[in-house]
This record gives C-alpha cells, sequence and structure tokens, in this order.
C-alpha cells in the first residue's frame, strides 16, 4: 500500500533545545530546513498493508535520497536518523538528563517521551522490514529508560521532526552542546549514512586560520574545524572502528562547495566503509566528536581541541586555510 506523506503536528511538545534553535538560528537556515521538509513531504513511504505487533520500517524519497522512515503506526512516515556515537550497548545519545549552558538536555527515551530531543523508535514485538528494507539488517536493543529500540546494520533508530515527510535533523552536529558526541544523518537501505552535500569553508583558532565544514547544532550554525589524520594516504583513511567514532569522518553525497578563497580543485572524496568521505588537498577529513565550544559575543565557537591527539600511531592536526 503506497502511503502519501503529508505535513503533520507532532502529537506532543518539541523538546526544549529545538525550542531554543528556532529562535537562535539564522533565518537562511530555518529557511533551507523549512525547504528540506516541505520537498520530503512529497516522498512516497510503501508499507506491508497488513497490521502486525511489530514497528514495520519502510523507505520514503528524501532530499538526499532513499531512506529509512517509519512504516506503521502513530508515527507512520517519520524520518528515522542514527549518531555516529553509538556502537553496540554503549550509547552517545544517552537516556540520562544532563546538565549544559543551555539547561537540562535529554538526548532520548521512548518514542513519546515529551523531554528527549531524538526519541527512540521502540517496537512491542519483532521489527517488520517494508519494502525495500532488508529483514537481515534489523535488530533491537534493549535499554534501560527508552525500551526495546529498533536497530538497522547496528545503529540504533531515532525520530526528531515535528511530523511525517518532514527531514529537519540531517547533518546536526553536536560533540559537546550538547553533549552526544557525534554526528547526526538519514540512513540508507544499505545501512550506510545518507549525508547532504556539505561545503568547506575557513574558521579561526586563536590566532590561525583553518579549514572548517558548517555544521548545524542546538545553538545554531558553527563552523567546526576538520582535521587530518597523519597514518593517511591520499586514496585510503586509516580511522576505522572506535577510532571513526570519536573522529567522523566528513561525508558527503556529491563534491561539496568551498567559500572564503578555497580551491574548488583541491576538493575530493574517497570510497569507506562508513560512505564517501571528504578529502582537501590529498588528505581524508574528520570532526572530532568532543569539539570544544566556547561562548562569543555573537554565539559560540569551536575551539580546535582535538589538534595533535594521538590515535593508534597517528595524530590528527587542524589544516591550515
Amino acid at each position: 500500500m503506497n502511503i502519501r506523506i503529508r505535513p503533520a503536528r507532532l502529537a506532543v511538545p518539541l523538546p526544549r533545545l529545538r525550542g531554543i534553535v528556532a529562535i537562535t538560528a539564522a533565518g537562511a537556515a530555518v529557511a533551507v530546513l523549512t525547504f528540506l521538509a516541505g520537498t520530503a513531504s512529497a516522498a512516497t513511504v510503501t508499507t506491508p498493508a497488513a497490521a502486525t505487533a511489530g514497528t514495520v520500517i519502510a523507505t520514503a524519497v528524501t532530499p538526499f535520497g532513499r531512506a529509512l522512515v517509519v512504516g506503521s503506526g502513530k508515527y507512520a512516515g517519520y524520518s528515522l536518523y542514527v549518531i555516529t556515537s553509538d556502537h553496540g550497548h554503549s550509547f552517545g545519545c544517552t537516556a540520562t538528563p544532563v546538565t549544559t549552558p543551555v539547561g537540562k538536555l535529554l538526548c532520548t527515551g521512548p518514542s513519546n517521551d515529551k523531554n528527549a530531543e531524538w526519541p527512540a523508535i521502540t517496537t512491542i514485538g519483532r521489527p517488520i522490514a517494508g519494502p525495500g528494507v532488508s529483514a537481515r539488517l534489523l535488530g533491537t536493543v534493549r535499554r534501560a529508560r527508552v525500551g526495546v529500540q529498533i536497530t538497522y546494520a547496528g545503529h540504533p533508530l531515532y525520530l526528531f521532526d515535528q511530523g511525517p515527510g518532514q527531514v529537519t535533523g540531517e547533518g546536526w552536529d553536536e560533540p559537546s552542546l550538547p553533549p552526544w558526541h557525534g554526528v547526526w544523518s538519514l540512513l540508507a537501505p544499505s545501512g550506510q549514512a545518507l549525508p547532504w552535500v556539505g561545503t568547506l569553508t575557513t574558521t579561526k583558532i586563536g590566532h590561525r586560520t583553518v579549514l572548517a565544514t558548517p555544521m548545524f547544532t542546538g545553538v545554531g550554525w558553527i563552523n567546526f574545524p576538520v582535521y587530518s589524520y597523519s597514518r593517511d594516504t591520499r586514496y585510503r583513511s586509516y580511522c576505522t572502528g572506535a577510532c571513526a567514532r570519536a573522529w567522523p569522518l566528513v561525508l558527503t553525497s556529491g563534491i561539496p562547495g568551498v567559500s572564503l578563497g578555497l580551491s574548488p580543485g583541491w576538493v575530493g572524496t574517497l570510497p569507506t566503509a562508513e560512505g564517501i568521505q571528504v578529502s582537501y588537498r590529498g588528505r581524508p577529513l574528520y570532526l572530532f566528536a568532543y569539539e570544544g565550544l566556547t561562548k562569543t559575543a555573537t554565539g559560540y565557537a569551536a575551539t580546535g581541541n582535538g589538534n595533535g591527539i594521538r590515535v593508534s600511531g597517528g595524530t590528527f592536526r587542524l589544516i591550515p586555510a
């Protein structure tokens, strides 16, 4: 059965941090997110016709490609997200409230948790694979204060948007405010992240101008510095597993744009197990999952505190622009 997605109001109030975003985000950012939501709302979700005890996971066409969505129940048509810091039974998106400079925040809880930023999609039975979804990749993990959360290719799945057919959680980077220590993205039926194309720019770290990429956060857009890893070569990234969770790869769905005098001819890509990674001057690029943020006169800025950290025989460095 084909279900046309139509925008709808979320049945519970928006969590606190998303309310802050509506106030602090730049007008252009809000317009982009609104456009994406409107575009995604025209997608079609396909789900099995018969009702089942387990939650159905389906697919829908989004501006970033075909992605996983909820296929049944109260949240049918809602986009599903993953975060790079989750792994097995270790979760960057925790179910314990934390105190931050913008107040007490809770990353996740059950699907109907009114206080959670990224409510988990849960199930009361074995999850069901809709057309285009791999039953082999579907799984569950039982979590305290959450319930039985659905996983896909090992990634726990989360909600975020206000209604079905919307995509407003793509590309959020939350390394320290809030401290979920990862990058959020949609998930393809293959089990890989569906990143946006992205942009490379520059930012100031102290007196240095370094390579950066703009990412959306709970306190607005921030130019996050990107890092190189000394073990890498032009054609291979050697940061995998636990390294890639601490240093999320800068992924793309195309060729990123450039600004502030950077040369588009120096932008490249390379295939990895995580997806297509961005490179610059032959260097594969990474974010830091524990990037510090400092308050400025105009908002917040990254601190570049990942510079010089050694991991598995290599060193992560800021990249002069």
